[in-house]
């Protein structure tokens, strides 16, 4: 009979033997997982393999207090920049129509309008020169930047500047709002473009077409609204004699006197100034500007 026992033990040898090798294996296996072969480097995935230990919760959160920052690196400071000059207010004057001198007494304001002229300013100039007279230039905006050399020759010999318009629209008074202050702003621009910071201190109107509006608005630049109480009559062009007539039979002391330098031909108004000025300083007549 086969011997049992002998073929007993060598089942019992097998199956211990077998249990060494897969124990044996079991041990390589746990040793070995995880480690990458071939080039010594692990690929990259772009998120780690595994997540690792989660942070605990700021209890702060969703409490309104937020985390602390990183404290942020300091700017560099930012030079304080230099701003436009306040723009200088107009000062206050009336919008009354003057119609007088500055001063009292027997007094004369001579006023020229319409120029600068190159032809009859010069002349106008060199006859107030020679009796020592001054008068008041009111001046278009248009001859102005044309002829700035003239108004700086006017300021320079002691007469004063005004502003008679830009173009000189004898409708001025229907003119709607923005249209009026362009017609003053632009003489009063031109004259400061050639005078810079000189004094304009009246506004007279175009052929004195004066309303509430155009005296208020004139005001509000700072001008006075500059009338006359004598009309020369120049510009009819009736000849020296009745120019001349003109004024001596309508002065009285204080009056302002309107005459023209520009505005077409005004050899019959030299002429008669050439008369005129010898006569008020006959009578007594000092000569002024306007209130």
């Amino acid at each position: 009979m086969p011997d049992v026992r002998g073929s007993r033990a060598n089942r019992v040898r097998n199956a211990v033997a077998l249990i060494a090798v897969l124990a044996l294996t079991a041990i390589g296996c746990a040793s070995g997982g995880g480690r990458h072969t071939g080039t010594g480097s692990p690929a990259p995935t772009g998120r780690p393999s595994s997540p690792g230990p989660q942070a605990a919760p700021d209890p702060h959160l969703g409490r309104g207090v937020p985390p602390a920052a990183a404290p942020a690196a300091p700017e560099a400071p930012v030079p304080p920049q230099a701003g436009p000059p306040p723009a200088a207010a107009p000062p206050a004057v009336s919008d009354a129509l003057v119609r007088s001198t500055a001063g009292s007494g027997k007094k004369v304001a001579l006023t020229f309008d319409d120029g600068p002229d190159p032809l009859w300013t010069p002349q106008v100039l060199a006859l107030l020169d020679e009796y020592g007279a001054k008068a008041t230039f009111c001046v278009v905006g248009e001859q102005a930047r044309a002829h700035p050399g003239l108004l700086r020759r006017i300021v320079a010999k002691g007469h004063r500047l005004c502003d008679h318009s830009e173009s000189h629209d004898q409708a001025i008074s229907k003119l709607p709002e923005d249209r009026l202050r362009n017609q003053i702003t632009g003489a009063r621009d031109a004259i400061l473009a050639a005078l810079p910071g000189v004094e304009i201190a009246w506004f007279r109107a175009p052929g004195g077409d004066w309303s509430s509006k155009v005296r208020a608005t004139a005001a509000g630049y700072g001008m006075k609204p500059l009338d006359w109480t004598v009309d020369s009559r120049d510009w009819e062009r009736q000849g020296p004699d009745k120019i001349l007539a003109n004024v001596k039979r309508g002065l009285r002391p204080g009056g302002v006197v309107l005459m023209h330098d520009s505005g077409g031909e005004r050899a019959q108004t030299v002429a008669a100034l050439r008369r005129l000025l010898p006569w008020l300083v006959a009578q007594g007549y000092s000569f002024d500007f306007p209130a």
